[in-house]
């Protein structure tokens, strides 16, 4: 199997609803390889998205360790975090989270300014990506000048920029049109076989889902390999 570039190892989230625990992640073992693409399905309210977001440094699990490319993402400071995330993870979530008054090209560069490249240096890497993913002539939009399904690409482009070794997807096609939807599937095909970078996608689509190398069903706190 290629390196794994994020694994975690007996992750347990619990809540507390009306005095009683609720829990939601059961000693959660996963490991993604390189370039690989993992989709994991479950019903509403099952936990998918917490453990998204403890896979991705953004909820801290109450037991348990995650690791991104080797380096645990808990055991380290707040700061140290943040930097891992700014450069080894993306994040694309179902509403694209674009800054409303900068263009597309600006929203795109902004990790990379972010993590300290010169702003000729991120103009030219994000407009490269939007290139990729189609939108060589929207470059100079806003958000809203964009479509739902150009704002979602916008939003790729940006998790894609730093050429994170995994990137985290929350319903990236959840609130789009079925065309919208399969051209978005369709690009994020192709850069997955062009960058080898790694996708990790929570989605109620089972037809994105099939569309992934594999599957994980999360049941009862559980994940399970999921059923065609």
């Amino acid at each position: 199997m290629s390196e794994a570039v994020l694994s975690c190892r007996h992750i347990d989230k619990c809540y507390r609803e009306a005095g009683q625990p609720i829990h939601i992640l059961k000693s959660i073992d996963l490991t993604v390889a390189k370039g690989e693409r993992l989709a994991i399905v479950g019903s509403s309210g099952s936990g998918k998205s917490t453990l998204l977001n403890i896979l991705g440094g953004l909820d801290r699990p109450d037991g348990g360790e995650v690791q991104v490319v080797g380096q645990s993402l808990y055991g380290v400071s707040e700061r140290q975090r943040s930097r891992l995330r700014n450069r080894k993870l993306g994040f694309v979530y179902q509403f694209h989270h674009l800054l409303h008054e900068f263009t597309a090209l600006e929203n795109v560069a902004m990790p990379l300014l972010i993590a300290g490249e010169s702003s000729h240096t991120a103009a030219e890497r994000a407009g490269q990506l939007l290139e990729r993913v189609g939108l060589k002539h929207r470059i100079r939009h806003k958000p809203a000048q964009l479509s739902g399904g150009e704002r979602q690409r916008v939003a790729i482009a940006r998790a894609l920029v730093n050429e994170p070794a995994c990137v985290l997807m929350d319903e990236p096609t959840g609130n789009l049109d079925r065309h919208t939807a399969e051209e978005v599937q369709h690009y994020l095909d192709e850069l997955n076989a062009t960058l080898a970078t790694a996708f990790v996608i929570v989605t109620h689509d089972m037809q994105l889902a099939a569309r992934m190398g594999r599957a994980l069903e999360l049941v009862d706190g559980v994940l399970h390999e999921a059923v065609a």
